[in-house]
């Protein structure tokens, strides 16, 4: 059985896309300006496009360049820009970001310095090859081991970085009948429940990534089939379909012999009132969040949310045992509001296993739904989230509550006050702050996660670092992260490669056996390339350490690891 609604509060793209439409206009009026402030032919150079695949995807990228090392050093205790407050100027961040890039151009950053990487080449370490075959050495489940073959092949465990999604080899390519246009930042909560549903039904799908409005430019490609720009899109036997919701109920009426989310037999009823709820919790959480009204009434209709699964005693699931169309509506936005309302109000509904709570159920629901493979792909961490949600939203209104916990999930200081929260050793849960991922597997399998997505991508990965000591692009998004067309500083590239290498080994080994590779190396880049060109790598480590994305990059505990790590060796460079 199919069910359908109509919202009865204004659909959530209204304020999404209303936003991103006058970031459009914006960008005009910058590029308007931009012709004023410079010559025509610096203004063809700065969009000149650089590549933005990083660990495996497309994703969100800045310049935003630390002046200083100790500035790189505390930048986690800082301010979204764009989420301060409601009367932040947009327009005055647009031109603000504009000048720093015309600066920024005009000092670009360390020089090369002469001998200085063969002295870095001849250093104590091991090849990308030799890291490799290391990590290869160390790996213990099927998975890991098949995983780079799983990706060309479409099967195996999924993750963000397939193109074809097959699952096994009952499936082929030519079964194929569903091409699922998605964000290239494997963020989008609309993108996410189509994902889920692709997932939970086994459907198998190919997989085309286009940037949000707010990270990058969008192919000409793709306006031809879906000229308003929104994500996602699915070509189902051919036919599009624009809207997510819409996409989710010509599936389920497109592949019948595949696993039902519909309702179970006598619950239409039950499933499209809470539908209705989770519209109106929606609807109040955006007041919230982005207004600072209505805490009350989300608090009251959160607790409605409560009763619900509480006086399901069927299972954990809103319509009992099994995951149906509702969890996969509900799920997007319930994991963006309890990371958000942390970050920015303070206010904690999501708990580490133990931790007393007024919201049980929800609680039991979301460790049920972090059973699903289907949730476990799209799962994000609140760091993403909480640097994603204000751009999308035209900003968050903090509350004073929020700021310890804006610090421990920027990594800046954790809930006690004892250490940096990505600092090593990593304290469980984040300190309290967020439930960590058990069902990914133990620490030493998060080191070898990040370890294996850093090492098949070296290459690409060390020239986007580079970025931090480079040059942002010419016109910037709104995304505090996002600058695609930045230029790396090719200075700094066989420092970061060398640093990155012994990270990789410190992953894989423990910190300890490498404390004084990096130091050696640190005394290298500091003695021959001077504090200039030590702020420069030391910028570069922080810039990749900044825009690790979950999931699109990796899960999150082995995110929380290679965060760490590249603390590890920034403090080494800053403490020569």
């Amino acid at each position: 059985m199919t069910i359908r609604i109509q919202p009865t509060v204004p659909s959530p793209k209204i304020y999404y896309y209303s936003y991103c439409y006058c970031w459009w206009y914006m960008g005009l009026v910058t590029l308007a300006v931009s012709c004023i402030l410079r010559p025509p032919a610096l203004l063809v150079h700065g969009w000149a496009t650089t590549p933005t695949r990083v660990l495996g995807i497309v994703g969100r990228t800045s310049a935003l360049v630390a002046s200083s090392a100790e500035t790189t050093r505390h930048r986690h205790g800082a301010s979204l820009s764009m989420s301060q407050s409601p009367s932040s100027s947009s327009f005055g961040s647009i031109l603000g970001n504009l000048v720093s890039s015309s600066w920024n151009r005009s000092n670009s950053g360390p020089s090369a310095v002469p001998g200085l990487d063969q002295a870095l080449i001849e250093s104590p370490r091991s090849s990308w090859n030799e890291i490799r075959s290391l990590l290869e050495s160390r790996m213990t489940t099927n998975a890991e081991r098949n995983f780079r073959n799983n990706l060309s092949t479409g099967y195996g465990v999924a993750s963000p970085l397939h193109n074809v999604r097959l699952y096994d080899e009952a499936n082929q390519e030519s079964d194929v009948r569903v091409t699922f246009y998605r964000d290239s930042a494997s963020w989008c909560p609309y993108c996410q429940k189509v994902w889920m549903t692709l997932e939970e039904k086994r459907i198998p799908y190919r997989v085309e990534r286009v940037n949000m409005r707010c990270y990058g430019d969008k192919p000409a490609s793709f306006f031809r089939i879906q000229p308003g720009g929104q994500i996602p899109v699915a070509v189902i036997d051919g036919k599009v379909y624009g809207q997510s919701n819409d996409i989710l109920y010509a599936l389920e009426e497109a592949f019948p012999q595949h696993k039902s989310l519909a309702p179970p037999q006598g619950m239409a009823m039950e499933a499209q009132r809470l539908l209705r709820l989770e519209r109106s919790l929606f609807s109040v959480w955006m007041y919230w969040l982005t207004g600072g009204r209505q805490r009350d009434e989300f608090r009251a209709t959160l607790a409605e949310v409560e009763t619900a699964l509480a006086q399901n005693t069927d299972g954990p699931f809103f319509l009992g045992r099994d995951v149906t169309m509702v969890d996969c509506m509900f799920a997007p936005f319930l994991e963006r509001m309890a990371a958000s309302l942390l970050y920015f109000k303070g206010f904690q509904f999501r708990v580490a296993p133990g931790v007393p709570t007024d919201y049980p159920a929800i609680n039991a629901w979301f460790d049920a739904m972090e059973t699903r493979e289907s949730y476990q792909l799209t799962k994000s961490d609140y760091y993403t989230h909480c640097w994603d949600l204000p751009p999308q939203l035209g900003g968050c209104v903090y509350e004073k509550g929020g700021e310890p916990f804006e610090q421990a999930i920027n990594g800046d200081r954790r809930l006690d006050g004892t250490h940096k929260s990505w600092e090593l050793p990593l304290a469980p849960h984040n300190g309290g702050i967020e439930p960590d991922w058990e069902w990914a597997g133990d620490e030493a399998a998060a080191r070898r996660e990040a370890v294996e997505r850093v090492s098949a991508n070296h290459q690409a990965i060390v020239k986007f670092a580079a970025r931090g000591a480079g040059t942002k692009g010419l016109v910037p998004f709104s995304a505090p992260l996002a600058d695609p067309k930045a230029t790396p500083n090719e200075a700094v590239l066989q420092a970061v490669d060398t640093c990155l290498q012994i990270v990789c080994l410190a992953l894989l080994e423990g910190t300890d056996k490498y404390d004084t590779d990096m130091v050696k190396v640190a005394h290298i880049i500091q003695e021959k390339g001077g504090q200039e060109f030590t702020n420069g790598v030391v910028a570069s480590l922080a810039y990749l350490r900044d825009r690790v994305g979950v999931p699109r990059d990796m899960r999150l505990p082995a995110a929380r690891q290679l965060r760490a790590h590249l603390n590890w060796s920034v403090g080494k460079l800053l403490d020569t």
